[in-house]
C-alpha cells in the first residue's frame, strides 16, 4: 500500500471516529434534556389560578381570546399579565430532581411563595436558589429549578400588594 493511500485511509477512520464521538454525544444531549416544566402548550391554557402569599386566590378564564377574572362579577383581566402567567407551563428547566432529595421547609416548599395552577396542573414556587437567578418549583413528586423570570406577580392591583 502507498503512504499517500495509507495517509488517506488513516484520515477517514479520524473522520468517522470524530462522527460517531458527536453523534453519541448529541443523542447524550437530547437524553438528558430538561423539557419544560408542563407539557402544556401556552396557548391552550384555559383556566388560570393564582395564590400569591397566604392571600386569596384568583381564578381566571379565558373566552374568545381574552382572560377574564372569574372570581365574583366577571371582569377583563390583563392579557399580557396572564400570557405571562400561561408562559410559565414552557418555562426551561435548568434541572429536576425528586421531592425527597430535599427538605421541603429550606427551599420554601413548606409554605409556598406562590402557587400557579395552570388547566388544573399545580406549581409550587418555592426560594430563589442561591447559586444563581434561580427558583424552586414543586411539580407533583419533582423538583425544578427555573429562570426567576417565571415568578408569579399579582393578575391584578390588588394582588401585587405585598402582605406582612
Amino acid at each position: 500500500m502507498k503512504r499517500a493511500t495509507r495517509q488517506r485511509a488513516w484520515l477517514v477512520a479520524g473522520v468517522l471516529a470524530i462522527v460517531a464521538i458527536a453523534g453519541w454525544q448529541w443523542r447524550q444531549d437530547r437524553a438528558q434534556a430538561n423539557d419544560t416544566l408542563l407539557a402544556l402548550d401556552p396557548a391552550s391554557v384555559h383556566d388560570i389560578a393564582l395564590a400569591i402569599g397566604s392571600g386569596s386566590t384568583e381564578h381566571f378564564t379565558r373566552r374568545d381570546g381574552h382572560w377574564w377574572r372569574t372570581d365574583g362579577t366577571p371582569a377583563r383581566a390583563d392579557d399580557g399579565r396572564l400570557g405571562e402567567l400561561a408562559d410559565t407551563a414552557s418555562a426551561a428547566v435548568l434541572s429536576w430532581r425528586p421531592l425527597h432529595d430535599f427538605d421541603p421547609a429550606k427551599i420554601g416548599l413548606a409554605a409556598p411563595v406562590a402557587v400557579l395552577t395552570l388547566d388544573g396542573q399545580r406549581l409550587e414556587f418555592g426560594e430563589t436558589s442561591v447559586t444563581g437567578p434561580q427558583r424552586y418549583v414543586r411539580v407533583g413528586d419533582r423538583v425544578a429549578l427555573i429562570s426567576v423570570r417565571y415568578t408569579p406577580r399579582g393578575a391584578t392591583a390588588e394582588a401585587t400588594k405585598v402582605k406582612e
